[in-house]
């Protein structure tokens, strides 16, 4: 365990922190503020460069995440944050989760980016958190997984928040694994056939998945060598048949259950030779943690200054 790592009521927890890359980091948040002020800061005129302090305050409850992000940013801008709550932590709202401080005109220019990632990590990272709950309640031991539908541009913090919530990002991109599906195979000529060229060039170190329709293209995906089958939109009721007949004939076959997947139904498809069950709902349509930053004045409680900032 690092010295930046750290273990809460007796569970070790990793600084995720360490999976980012510092160059990168500071790419994409000076990309983020180039596109949110790529000329003037009239603002920044106006409030100009008296040193402020301004207090993140989160106003609905979530797994807080992204704090890689919003430091990274602030950063950039010479400004210092303090946080009060640790990345992973279930926050409630009304409540002081960092404080930021800096000249204002530095603390403006980074608000609403800051915010913006800030919210969109976190929101990723509660729905995870939920659906591992619900894997974990069920005693399902297999891996909960994001899929590549993420935002172009945003993935990092997208696929780095579903680690902050406890479940798998799947690959990355299409360098991290092959995956063939139905276009490929069909361009291919078959899954055999799509598998055997998939190996000419990922060789020994790169798994290969094939996305099945039915059990017999995952038989024939397996007999081709495919590490991982994907059961792509089978219903509940077919999974339990469908995984049981492919461990028995390839028991060290990884079998993923995707397509369709929600919350909701999540638990159905918690089958015991399920190994993994991918949503995209982890990254498309889930609910944002809402956050503000206020500057902090004398004798106001900044819990009470709940307007919005565009």
């Amino acid at each position: 365990m690092s010295a930046a790592d750290s273990v809460l009521n007796g569970i070790y927890r990793p600084n995720l922190a360490h999976i980012l890359h510092p160059v990168t980091l500071q790419h994409m948040v000076r990309e983020w503020l180039k596109e949110d002020a790529p000329n003037f800061d009239y603002g920044g005129f106006v409030v100009g460069e008296k040193e402020e302090t301004a207090v993140l305050l989160v106003k609905s409850a979530g797994v807080l995440a992204g704090k890689p992000f919003f430091d990274a940013l602030f950063k950039e801008l010479d400004c210092t944050v303090t946080w009060s709550s640790q990345e992973g932590d279930y926050v409630e709202p009304v409540s002081r989760v960092a404080t930021v401080t800096g000249k204002v005109r530095q603390l403006l220019l980074g608000e609403r980016v800051a915010l913006n990632c800030l919210s969109r990590a976190s929101g990723i990272a509660s729905a995870a958190r939920r659906m591992r709950k619900i894997a974990e309640t069920a005693g399902w031991s297999g891996e909960i997984a994001g899929t590549r539908k993420t935002t172009p541009g945003f993935r990092l913090v997208e696929k780095y928040s579903l680690l902050v919530g406890g479940v798998s990002t799947h690959r990355y991109d299409l360098s991290s694994m092959i995956m063939l599906k139905d276009n490929h195979i069909w361009t291919a000529g078959n899954i055999t056939k799509a598998v055997s060229d998939a190996r000419v060039v990922g060789g020994f170190s790169t798994k290969v998945e094939v996305e099945c329709r039915s059990v017999k293209d995952a038989v024939e995906a397996a007999e081709a060598g495919s590490d991982v089958v994907m059961l792509d939109n089978f219903s509940p009721e077919a999974i339990p048949s469908a995984a049981k007949q492919l461990k028995e004939k390839f028991p060290n076959l990884i079998v993923e259950a995707s397509g369709g997947i929600t919350e909701t139904t999540l638990l159905s498809y918690l089958d015991k030779h399920i190994d993994v069950v991918s949503l995209s709902r982890l990254t498309q349509g889930y609910e944002t943690v809402d956050f503000s930053l206020k500057i902090l004045k004398d004798g106001v409680d900044p819990r009470n200054l709940q307007v919005e900032t565009a």
